[in-house]
């Protein structure tokens, strides 16, 4: 029974340690690999890459990733309390920020008055409405009770999903021309 013991916290502690020593030295991994598989006999396959599409995979899970598009905006549809919108993320707003019209399309109702903060945009200050969007979701990811400001048609053409949503997801990063959100 002892032995049985050690045996299994030999494998354990070896299966644990597996993924660091392959993060220490992939190479030597790799080498590894090559000469296993280099034991068998090459097949030849007729690989046609123009095929493969130039765009990443979408991974599986809570996770999404936004191809840039042509001027490296990431652009996305998304949902705004269960209604789609088109719009683009932006990292370097703080809030999510939408248009009246947008607003009077998920629900949310607003007076004149509403509009007595002020904002500083990129084409200056202007007065919005500070609101709690219920529920955005991109993708598989949702987040509940995002802050959002509002402002009027004119300001504001294109919804901006800021940093009030962003800062929730557990990841969001750009690498390859494509930003990857992770919740």
């Amino acid at each position: 029974m002892l032995r049985n013991l050690l045996i299994l916290g030999v494998l354990a502690a070896a299966s644990a340690s597996f993924p660091m020593l392959y993060q220490s030295n992939p190479q030597m991994f790799e080498g590894l690999l090559k000469s296993a598989v280099g034991a068998r006999p090459a097949v030849e396959t007729d690989l046609n890459l123009a095929a493969v599409p130039d765009r990443p995979a979408q991974p599986l899970g809570r996770k999404v990733v936004i191809a840039a598009d042509a001027r490296g905006h990431f652009t996305s549809a998304f949902k705004l309390n269960g209604r789609q919108v088109d719009g683009m993320i932006d990292t370097g707003a703080t809030l999510v920020a939408i248009n009246s019209s947008t607003a009077r399309r998920i629900g949310v109702s607003l007076n004149a008055s509403d509009f007595k903060h002020q904002v500083n945009t990129a084409n200056g200050a202007i007065k919005a409405a500070l609101v709690t969007v219920d529920r955005l979701q991109i993708g598989k990811i949702t987040v509940d009770g995002v802050q959002a400001v509002v402002l009027d048609d004119k300001a504001l053409r294109t919804n901006l999903i800021g940093l009030s949503f962003l800062q929730r997801l557990e990841k969001y990063q750009v690498e390859n021309g494509a930003l990857l959100l992770v919740q």
